[in-house]
């Protein structure tokens, strides 16, 4: 079976699309596992890892007015990292982490507090953006285990939108590849 990150990866390149990432709690956890992907080049552009608040609006674009009232762990602020960095990098697909690993509370929000998002291409005559998708998660576990699940999450949430916009050339397409029918 193959990973997440294999078949993001896998799924952008038979698309012809790209994938920028913007994380904070994960802190490049989530490039390093797209990256471990032999052929990752092909799909991915880059990430921004925006620790401090301040590089959330500097970098990628988040409103300043909602980070002073709301922090950084907040799900319209995972929403607008997932566009921010999109637009930034020019991909096709943008994902973002926003959360609190621990061991402390932050913003108000307790340890294993996180926001996963996605934000993707418009679809042809809707107008609706093909994955835009905030996710919230109250995860258990320390800190290096909320931040891997942080990761699995975003990535399963990624596979979804894909799956979502998947056409029927490609599902074809990955029907022959897999010896289907």
């Amino acid at each position: 079976m193959s990973s997440p990150a294999t078949e993001v990866v896998r799924l952008l390149t038979v698309r012809g699309e790209t994938l920028a990432v913007a994380e904070s709690l994960t802190g490049g956890l989530v490039a390093a596992e797209i990256t471990a992907v032999p052929g990752a080049s092909r799909a991915f552009r880059g990430s921004v890892t925006a620790y401090a608040t301040e590089l959330k609006h500097r970098l990628l674009g988040v409103d300043a007015t909602l980070l002073a009232a709301n922090g950084a762990v907040d799900p319209q602020v995972a929403a607008q990292m997932a566009a921010g960095v999109r637009k930034a990098l020019g991909a096709d697909w943008g994902i973002a982490t926003t959360g609190v690993a621990g061991p402390e509370p932050q913003d108000g929000r307790p340890v294993g507090t996180v926001f996963v998002a996605v934000d993707g291409p418009t679809a042809p005559d809707s107008g609706v953006s093909g994955g835009e998708k905030v996710t919230a998660l109250r995860l258990n576990g320390d800190r290096a285990e909320i931040r891997m699940e942080s990761v699995r999450s975003v990535l399963a949430l990624l596979l979804e939108g894909l799956a979502s916009e998947q056409t029927g050339n490609e599902r074809a397409q990955d029907t022959e590849r897999n010896g289907g029918f």
